[in-house]
């Protein structure tokens, strides 16, 4: 209704603005087109100016050249007229169809009052389409939405990532809202009066809710179907439940210039020098030779393989001819948060992008241009979901070799994960670094530090962007549970080094490989014997 209205009050005005600009037109060319009045008509020549016909000629050659300017310049305004007529009709027409968009496609432009009718018509039309009263023909086994099952206390999900559990209760308030809404709409349908004919009909509560299952079709909307406990042993009442989403809707277009856009790629360090130089290697391809907007700054902790550190650094400087890093190092015990922010804190240029990474880490040119878009000063920040590598040692045991390493970058189920419980690296703009609060520098070490800044941000009014990417890629390196640790954080070590090393099937491959040996001399022999 807001929109009809505030469209039914700029028509009036677009229409009164169009007569005035055509007026404007007609009265410009009426100026143009009449004759001068009598006291612009030639004039007699001057004693002192020139006689006879030279003299009229050159008066008419002035008064010609005075009125070709004046048509010029009048020419120029209806021009420029007529570019802001064609203009305020572009804005009109967008207008209208924003307006007509918005209620979704099919809608009749001509008539609007017709237009929430059939906006209604749609949602419902929305019930037809999803499997909801009728299956449909799926090509494959794969292609069934599986429904989700849920109680008033738990959810069960198939989907379930590193993060998810099988069973759970619902973390994310609006799944929790979502489902709620459900059974208490579930609830009003059962215990209103036209439910039932019977005046002394049961009043049900959340109590006698039994289970539930939804599922969502993406374009269409979501299923619910709800079941209770009926008045009598053996009865049941259920609620079927349909939430259709609308037509999808245009919010921007917008262009996105990065050609200035500077990232500074921010890494903490100690020891770990061969690390560093295969860091260094895919930096001067991917940062250097590919992208060309970057700027490095390592901060290094402890005096230990310093110099091997910094000649890596500095011969990579000169043989790309590269200048814009910074080299830091700081005599005391590593903490990843503090060299973060150091490293964040001592940048004295323009706001500029950072990029919290670690040497064991690999990243594509394209992953810089998608750190760029999806961060914003005082808007966004990014979380990048990155993919993490399995042990190539398990991976290509039985090939024999391992490939090289871009070979292996790969995001296949048995080459590695998403490491979806990781929150270490990411991209944000300085000032919003430095106004969120930096990092926690009482943490020492490495982790812990990278949590609490994620949740710095998700209690702030930044959106955070989070969501896998397909270039960047945490590789594989030996994690080791040291002996200090109490048994069950050595029990938890080695529950992480066991999802770190390979997939559920590879890791039974390794459990049972005798059994299948044993299968293999078997087979052999049987086929030695026919």
């Amino acid at each position: 209704m807001m929109v009809r209205r505030g469209l039914s009050a700029w028509l009036p005005r677009m229409v009164v603005l169009l007569v005035v600009l055509c007026s404007a037109v007609s009265v410009l060319y009426m100026l143009a087109c009449t004759p001068k009045g009598i006291d612009e008509q030639l004039a007699f020549p001057r004693a002192n100016s020139p006689t006879g016909k030279e003299g009229y000629q050159a008066i008419l050659q002035e008064r010609e050249e005075q009125h070709r300017n004046y048509i010029n310049s009048l020419k120029k305004q209806i021009a420029q007229l007529k570019d802001e007529l064609q203009e305020r009709s572009e804005q009109l027409k967008s207008l209208q169809d924003h307006y007509t968009d918005s209620l979704g496609p099919g809608l009749e432009h001509s008539n609007p009052e017709k237009t929430p009718a059939d906006l209604l018509e749609f949602l419902r039309s929305q019930i037809d389409r999803a499997e909801v009263h009728a299956g449909a023909k799926l090509p494959t086994e794969y292609a069934a939405v599986p429904f989700e099952s849920f109680t008033l206390q738990k959810v069960y999900q198939l989907e379930t990532g590193l993060t998810r559990h099988p069973e759970e209760k619902p973390v994310r308030k609006d799944k929790r809202d979502e489902l709620a809404e459900a059974i208490e709409l579930a609830l009003e349908t059962l215990n209103s009066p036209d439910s039932d004919s019977n005046a002394n009909h049961h009043m049900y509560s959340a109590s006698d809710f039994i289970e539930g299952m939804y599922r969502t079709e993406k374009d269409k909307g979501t299923l619910y179907e709800l079941t209770f406990k009926g008045d009598r042993p053996h009865k049941f009442r259920r609620i079927v439940l349909f939430r259709p989403f609308g037509p999808i809707m245009k919010v921007k277009n917008e262009n996105l210039n990065m050609a200035n856009t500077l990232i500074n790629i921010v890494v903490p360090l100690a020891k770990r020098a061969s690390k560093f130089r295969q860091f260094m290697q895919n930096f001067r391809e991917m940062g250097i030779e590919q992208d060309g907007r970057i700027h490095l700054t390592v901060v290094y902790f402890g005096k230990e393989q310093m110099n091997e550190v910094k000649a890596i650094l500095e011969n990579t400087s000169r043989s790309a001819n590269f200048k814009n890093f910074t080299f830091i190092q700081l005599n005391e015990e590593f903490s990843r948060g503090k060299g973060l922010d150091i490293g964040a804190r001592i940048w004295k240029g323009n706001n500029v992008v950072l990029f919290f990474c670690d040497v064991d880490i690999y990243f594509t040119a394209e992953f810089l241009n998608t750190c760029r878009l999806n961060t914003q000063p005082g808007k966004k920040v990014f979380y990048p979901v990155l993919f993490s590598q399995y042990n190539p040692g398990i991976i290509y045991g039985h090939h024999g070799s391992i490939p090289p390493l871009e070979q292996q970058l790969v995001i296949k189920k048995d080459t590695g994960f998403w490491r979806d419980f990781g929150f270490g690296m990411t991209c944000q703009y300085r000032s919003d670094f430095i106004n969120i609060g930096g990092f926690d520098l009482d943490i020492k070490g490495w982790g812990g530090e990278d949590v609490h800044l994620y949740r710095k941000y998700l209690h702030s009014n930044l959106i955070v962007v989070r969501t896998p990417v397909r270039g960047l890629f945490h590789l594989w390196h030996e994690k080791r549970c040291l002996d200090e640790l109490t048994p069950e954080q050595y029990k938890m070590c080695m529950q992480s080094k066991a999802m770190n090393e390979a997939s559920h099937g590879q890791l039974g491959m390794l459990v049972f490989r005798h059994e299948i040996e044993a299968h293999l001399r078997k087979q052999k022999t049987s086929s030695k014997k026919t």
